[in-house]
């Protein structure tokens, strides 16, 4: 089913010259798979939500017990 803002875009295209249209349909393509990219980087933060909360609670700990200590960017 295509929708009312895609027939729109459509019928915007048809009014451009070929080679514009082109470039168009590269920026359109280059933005979905960004799009796509950000909403799989969603799903998987939205997955590992729950250990992320747990090594923070954890780090917190670490720290209030003094068993933490500053890291030394030098041995990386």
């Amino acid at each position: 089913m295509v929708s009312g803002a895609i027939t729109t875009v459509v019928k915007m295209l048809e009014t451009l010259p070929e080679g514009a249209q082109a470039q168009v349909a590269e920026h359109l393509r280059e933005y979905i798979a960004e799009m796509q990219d950000d909403a799989e980087w969603d799903a998987q933060f939205q997955q590992t939500q729950k250990q992320l909360v747990a090594a923070a609670q954890q780090a917190k700990q670490e720290i209030s017990a003094g068993r933490a200590k500053p890291m030394d960017y030098t041995q990386l």
